[in-house]
């Protein structure tokens, strides 16, 4: 059985299904509203070679805010649905990503203890109909849905959409490697046998 999950919620601000397939070849669709975040969710799909299926109705005549969060919480209990018990896992995923000028860091570690440090400063308000500001925002969510321990940090910043795609292709990479198998790993890669 592969490391599937769908997942879909539904609150008085938005309506969102999630279909995730750890083990993909990089396939999106998605739609969420906001193009410019569809636009990352196809890199972080392609870039992490997860199959990847968003539909979203969100209450966008107010703002982004729900959209986005929203998204990262069903994204994020979607991944960790999809992973199971982890057993075999390499848990741990780091990537330091250029995109031009920019240099990004991700490291993850999927321990269940969820945790967000997210260091990047974008000098624009918006990216398209995307308001930069949720970028933290839905990482935010996502990690602590999924229970990750999450690091992101721009460490040579430049061009605001070179730094928000980075972010998003450097935490594609950093995730596909802490959920790919080591045949070396017994059970859970921890001492206390759990994760």
């Amino acid at each position: 059985m592969g490391r599937t999950a769908k997942i879909c919620r539904k609150t008085k601000e938005t309506d969102i299904c999630i279909s995730i397939d750890l083990d993909g070849r990089g396939n999106a669709d998605i739609k969420t509203g906001i193009g410019f975040f569809d636009h990352m969710l196809e890199g972080f799909a392609r870039h992490g070679l997860f199959d990847l299926s968003i539909r979203v109705e969100g209450d966008l005549h107010v703002d982004s805010h729900h959209t986005i969060e929203d998204t990262g919480i069903v994204l994020g209990t979607a991944i960790k649905e999809a992973l199971g018990e982890k057993k075999g896992i390499r848990r741990y995923g780091d990537q330091i990503l250029p995109m031009d000028e920019v240099l990004v860091l991700a490291a993850i570690d999927l321990c269940g203890r969820p945790y967000l440090s997210f260091d990047a400063e974008f000098t624009a308000d918006r990216l398209g109909e995307m308001d930069t500001e949720m970028a933290r925002e839905f990482f935010y969510a996502l990690s602590y849905s999924a229970m990750m321990n999450l690091h992101l940090k721009v460490m040579t910043p430049g061009n605001n959409h070179h730094m928000m795609e980075a972010l998003f292709k450097a935490f594609a990479k950093a995730l596909d490697e802490a959920v790919s198998y080591d045949s070396r790993i017994e059970n859970v890669l921890s001492t206390k046998g759990s994760l």
